[in-house]
């Protein structure tokens, strides 16, 4: 295990148990956007003892402390992301993966004239295929 880990939490004012460091040991360096059940997944292959209940809670605080960023880019589905700059995401259709865009390739228009909004945050979330990449879904009509 890198020991930057117990020092990331201790930093963020979060005691380092053996089971958030086994779930910051994932989740804090993956380039994946994970549910709670595939981060317990992975986790558990290593700490078999590890229930639901503490991955759910370990990740709700690394998000109220500011470790993760809890995201909802498709309809009832809930990912943390790790990176925590300002960043896109792109979800392929095909294959459900979910890609990061960096903030400055793709431009948006000026939010701070949107009457009546004050816009604190905002990213864009693109949907479709990646060109010449695996079909799941070939030869379908949808």
């Amino acid at each position: 295990m890198s020991p930057d880990f117990p020092r990331r939490l201790k930093d963020a004012g979060i005691q380092p148990s053996a089971q958030r460091l086994a779930v910051a040991e994932y989740v804090l360096s993956t380039d994946e956007h994970p549910s709670a059940d595939q981060v317990l997944a992975k986790v558990q292959s290593r700490v078999p003892m590890l229930s639901r209940a503490t991955v759910y809670n370990t990740l709700n605080l690394f998000v109220e402390k500011g470790l993760l960023r809890q995201l909802v880019l498709a309809e009832g589905k809930v990912v943390f992301d790790p990176k925590l700059e300002r960043h896109h995401h792109f979800i392929d259709d095909d294959t459900g993966m979910i890609q990061d865009i960096p903030w400055e390739a793709v431009r948006v228009g000026d939010v701070s004239r949107l009457e009546g909004l004050e816009v604190t945050e905002y990213m864009v979330v693109m949907r479709g295929r990646r060109l010449g990449g695996p079909r799941k879904h070939a030869g379908k009509k949808r």
